[in-house]
């Protein structure tokens, strides 16, 4: 059964509560129509499920752009974060895990929106939210022997179907990086915060999953590689906008 069925069907139960009460008041004649009607078409009460559905998401929209101002150059302008294309005008941000699958299905596209868009600065956010191996992916990818090969160990480490700690050490060896050293690197008080702080700021934005994408005023959350770009061709064209950036950024 689908969210929106079983929605409907709660929903159902809801109004046909109060109207079978109203039975018992035979000058309520409206309120027995009504439920007449709706016991006959009850696909009526899947439309409004839906129509609520999308009230709330527009709502939730409406909150992110506040919050997303408020914390506009903690988003895309903290230096320890590590930027592809550091020199564009237009900002993009990905929170994510290494480990999450829906982050590595939608890697592949966010590696070719980097190569073709050298106009845009794509911001890593490391989010690790499943434990144990990702929040060791996250500590030597920002570690000061991980930061100079951060591209490459991103797209190794989500190419990887298994990410273990034999995988995140073959890697690093793999770009020239000494294990021992990014794991030490990574374990410092320094880049533990940088974590921190990534995960407090997800917090205040209401993220809760990866992968989310933000592009000027817009949050898209998972993996919707299709309005990722969709927000990104508004941004160029100079729809979206990030209040306190340079022109047309975001992220």
């Amino acid at each position: 059964m689908t969210q929106i069925s079983r929605a409907a069907l709660a929903a159902c139960a809801a109004l046909a509560l109060p109207l079978a009460a109203c039975q018992k008041q035979p000058e309520d004649a409206f309120g027995q129509k009504v439920r007449a009607y709706l016991l006959e078409h009850p696909e009526v009460i899947e439309e409004a499920v839906v129509k609520l559905q999308q009230n709330k998401q527009a709502q939730a929209q409406e909150a992110a752009k506040a919050s997303l101002a408020k914390f506009r150059q903690q988003l895309e302008r903290d230096p320890r974060d590590f930027v592809a294309n550091p020199d564009g005008k237009i900002t993009v941000v990905e929170f994510f895990d290494y480990r999450c699958g829906y982050c590595k299905a939608s890697a592949p596209e966010v590696l070719k929106l980097i190569r073709d868009n050298p106009d845009v600065r794509f911001v890593f956010k490391e989010f690790p939210i499943f434990g144990g191996e990702s929040n060791l992916a996250a500590a030597v990818a920002l570690s000061p022997a991980g930061m100079p090969k951060n591209i490459e160990l991103f797209e190794r480490f989500m190419a990887e179907k298994a990410l273990d700690e034999a995988a995140i050490d073959r890697h690093l060896r793999a770009v020239g990086v000494d294990p021992a050293a990014a794991r030490t690197g990574g374990a410092t008080k320094e880049v533990q915060q940088h974590i921190a702080d990534n995960r407090q700021l997800a917090m205040a934005l209401g993220i809760e999953g990866t992968p989310a994408f933000i592009v000027g005023d817009r949050m898209v959350p998972g993996a919707d590689m299709p309005a990722v770009r969709a927000a990104l061709a508004e941004a160029k064209s100079g729809k979206l906008q990030s209040p306190g950036s340079p022109k047309l950024d975001k992220g």
